[in-house]
């Protein structure tokens, strides 16, 4: 694919190679990663409007943030115009530049309460949305699908309406609510949208190689990608989509974000989240499905150090370096 550069107000970004937004994962060591290698844009786990205008701790968290995060973009989830528009005005969000707003979480309980896809259903609402966000004064971004069933999608007129509303970026994943994370990406639906607006247009879904990413660059004609659980399971894509050099492993990736999460989180937190980005990185590394169950029973830092040494500590990162 072509990596390129995208101006989103005063920011340019510098690819075109997106992270999206995962809860649990995208907290700030692993942003910070996916920069390193070639990411041009990264995301918070998506955080709740309405558990943030009651200061809900956990919630708070996921805002954690540094200088060294030179790109701040924060995913905002909410279906209440007057509570979304106030909280991306709010001193909470101040350090960010984005505000991305989630219009295409699937789960059913995001759902019934009239959040995430359920706005594909009410683009009154969703417009309103957008404009009150964009008193806020920040660039403002909407992640949305190509539609709730198969047989009813309009990615195209939700872009447009998008775009009419404010919006100066829309990423749009491939698979209509239903679908939920699985499936063949629609790939025209998003190529429609594309031609339809004259904001950036970003394709998600269904990219798990170097290879899909050219596919859906090349059949979408989209401005560029976001990469989800891949980018997890493969962090060295990044590195392998946009050309930057890395000296690094497997192995020396852990354990920076070991010391890196363990700097600004505590000891539990650490350990639930290093034991799931190793969990999905150890997951096409040959004869380590003997070393999951130790992963998982370490109970301190030092414990879950030695066990990912175990892991990665070999040649297998070699031949995936010599490759990008």
């Amino acid at each position: 694919m072509e990596i390129k550069k995208i101006r989103l107000g005063n920011l340019l970004l510098p690819s075109n190679v997106f992270m999206a937004p995962l809860a649990g994962y995208t907290c700030y060591p692993f942003r910070m990663l996916a920069y390193e290698l070639g990411a041009g844009l990264c995301f918070t786990e998506m955080c709740s409007a309405n558990a943030l205008k009651y200061e809900d701790r956990a919630t708070k968290r996921l805002l954690l943030t540094t200088k060294e995060e030179k790109i701040k973009a924060v995913q905002l989830l909410g279906g209440n115009p007057a509570v979304m528009e106030h909280m991306a005005k709010s001193d909470l969000l101040q350090a960010f530049d984005i505000v991305d707003i989630n219009m295409g979480c699937p789960v059913p309980n995001v759902f019934k309460s009239g959040e995430g896809s359920a706005l594909l259903l009410d683009w009154k609402r969703a417009a309103a949305i957008i404009r009150g966000c964009k008193k806020s004064s920040k660039i403002v971004t909407v992640k949305c699908r190509t539609g709730i069933r198969e047989e009813d999608m309009f990615a195209a007129e939700f872009a447009r309406m998008c775009e009419d509303a404010g919006a100066d970026m829309i990423t749009i994943h491939g698979r209509s609510r239903s679908m939920m994370y699985d499936g063949k990406p629609y790939y025209h639906e998003i190529a429609h949208a594309k031609a339809a607006v004259s904001i950036p247009v970003i394709a998600n879904g269904g990219i798990f190689s170097a290879k899909d990413a050219d596919i859906m660059m090349e059949r979408t004609g989209a401005d560029g990608i976001m990469l989800a659980r891949y980018g997890l399971e493969n962090p060295f894509v990044f590195c392998e989509l946009t050309g930057v050099p890395l000296q690094k492993t497997a192995l020396d990736i852990l354990k920076e974000q070991i010391t890196l999460t363990a700097q600004y989180y505590n000891e539990t937190f650490t350990l639930q989240y290093i034991k799931k980005l190793a969990s999905y990185m150890m997951k096409k590394r040959k004869g380590t499905k003997q070393y999951k169950e130790r992963l998982h029973q370490s109970g301190s830092i030092k414990e879950l150090q030695e066990i990912v040494e175990t892991i990665f500590a070999d040649k297998q990162d070699e031949n995936l370096l010599s490759q990008i």
